[in-house]
């Protein structure tokens, strides 16, 4: 009887047909595939190679021919021969020189798609952060969680309440561009009214994080004619996805206080702004000013995109109403986040918006998504239902004030030449440097010595040759290795000639 090809013939006889016009040497076709196998991760360290009869038979070759190859290979040290076992792969990488088949052919592929592009998203500056932040013994990152304050015994017994069958039957199904009902009426009865803000249901609409958010109202309302003003420095991936959307971006200068109330408002269609945390300075706009911003953008017919970031970490005072809570005429769009207190990896947000809007952005995200993973909605509303939520946040403002305390008082004693600016909560202090001092190259050196700090410039609209202000985050770091971690940021300073002390 025939034998039946499978999934991992199939996936050979693919490999080894991309190699056919390389050479017209059949042994030497068969050693550049697996090469290239091994090279690309294809093969894991240390996994078994295929048997030599079941290649031959999925290539259609003399297995003569692929245990030539296989011995080719095992002499060179590139794959192990086992007794009675077969052969498996080295479980050191194959070296660079081996991959020059792979390398051409991204090179080939890159030259291909380059001519194709309409955007180029990838060569926006964004803000970068170390992939092994978590390994780093002092990370001042900003806005990633703190494994040792996440409920994790809580969570879990939201996330088992999701899985029992009759909640599994009402998330499970295809929600088509429907939200989750539990979720929606725990923003709607618990989360806005905390802020201030009541509205109907229907004005109401869960994304993947805020930044979703921002992405579906710029492919709604804008366009190249289209005029957003973003505070400077600002939120960069905010002004990214305007500018992607081809509007007209506008920096906007930032105080003490937030967001200035300049001439250039007048210029301005929609204003992006973060009034509760302003990101990155963590400076909260006055009530006074608020009221004066909503005054300007009616005189102006201008509409406000109100990010209310880290409005729940408030610890040095009473929480500043919402904008959104004082405006009476549905001009200010708002936009919220679970992502940033609950956990990054989540991606839940919501955004409320006039009911026209809502309905707009809802068919907008569709086709973008359909609707956002409903497993996860379900299991967020049990945990804000539950009180959970609520208790998170107590915990997290406690540990928060007392990092920010420490974080203050270490650097006015070991680095006083780094100015933090005042902030009545966030997680991080954005701090300036003194003149001279390059905050990128502060950053780098002071990654080799375990310390991640966030270089400032590309907060900025036109990014300074060097920038000498940093965000400097306390929400990933305990307490007690914040003040040794500033030491070193105090040596790295006088390394650079650049101390005070």
């Amino acid at each position: 009887m025939a034998r039946s090809a499978s999934a991992s013939d199939m996936m050979w006889r693919r490999l080894f047909r991309r190699f056919e016009d390389r050479t017209s040497h059949l042994q030497t076709r068969l050693q550049d595939m697996l090469v290239h196998a091994l090279a690309e991760g294809f093969i894991a360290p240390g996994a078994p190679l295929p048997s030599s009869r079941s290649l031959a038979l999925a290539l259609g070759v003399s297995r003569t021919t692929v245990t030539l190859v296989l011995q080719a290979l095992c002499d060179k040290g590139l794959i192990q021969a086992r007794a009675r076992s077969g052969y498996f792969a080295d479980k050191a990488p194959v070296s660079t020189p081996l991959t020059a088949l792979a390398q051409r052919s991204a090179a080939d592929s890159a030259d291909l798609w380059s001519a194709r592009f309409k955007q180029r998203p990838s060569l926006q500056r964004n803000i970068r952060k170390p992939l092994d932040w978590q390994q780093q013994p002092y990370p001042f990152i900003y806005g990633q969680w703190d494994v040792g304050l996440f409920p994790f015994r809580d969570w879990r017994s939201c996330v088992l309440e999701s899985l029992q069958a009759q909640s599994v039957r009402r998330w499970a199904v295809d929600h088509i561009d429907r939200d989750e009902e539990s979720l929606v009426t725990q923003i709607h009865g618990r989360l806005l009214p905390a802020r201030g803000i009541w509205v109907d249901r229907d004005e109401i609409l869960v994304t993947n994080g805020a930044q979703h958010a921002s992405y579906l109202l710029a492919s709604v309302l804008m366009d190249s004619s289209t005029r957003v003003g973003v505070e400077d420095p600002g939120y960069p991936d905010a002004r990214n996805v305007f500018s992607l959307r081809g509007a007209q971006v506008l920096p906007l200068a930032v105080d003490a206080q937030g967001l200035v109330l300049s001439p250039a408002l007048a210029q301005c269609d929609y204003v992006y702004l973060t009034p509760s945390h302003q990101c990155p300075t963590t400076v909260t706009m006055s009530l006074e000013r608020r009221q004066a911003l909503l005054e300007q953008a009616r005189a102006h017919g201008i509409v406000l995109l109100e990010d209310d970031h880290e409005s729940e970490l408030n610890f040095a005072g009473r929480p500043t109403p919402a904008l959104k809570s004082l405006d009476g005429e549905g001009r200010v769009l708002y936009l919220g986040s679970l992502s940033k207190t609950l956990a990054h990896g989540l991606r839940l947000g919501y955004l409320v918006a006039p009911a026209p809007l809502v309905r707009e952005l809802r068919a907008m995200r569709r086709l973008m998504t359909r609707h956002v993973s409903t497993n996860n909605q379900q299991a967020a509303a049990s945990f804000i239902a539950h009180g959970f939520h609520d208790a998170y946040l107590r915990r997290l403002n406690l540990a928060y004030r007392e990092r920010s305390r420490v974080l203050t008082a270490a650097l006015a004693l070991h680095a006083p030449q780094l100015q933090p600016m005042p902030t009545l909560g966030g997680s991080a202090l954005w701090v300036q440097g003194p003149q001279g001092l390059d905050s990128a190259v502060l950053a780098s050196r002071l990654l080799a010595r375990g310390v991640v700090i966030e270089p400032g410039a590309v907060f900025y609209a036109q990014a300074p040759q060097a920038c000498n202000s940093m965000r400097i985050g306390y929400s990933s770091i305990a307490a007690e290795q914040i003040e040794p971690g500033v030491r070193l940021i105090a040596a790295e300073l006088r390394e650079l000639g650049l101390s005070r002390l």
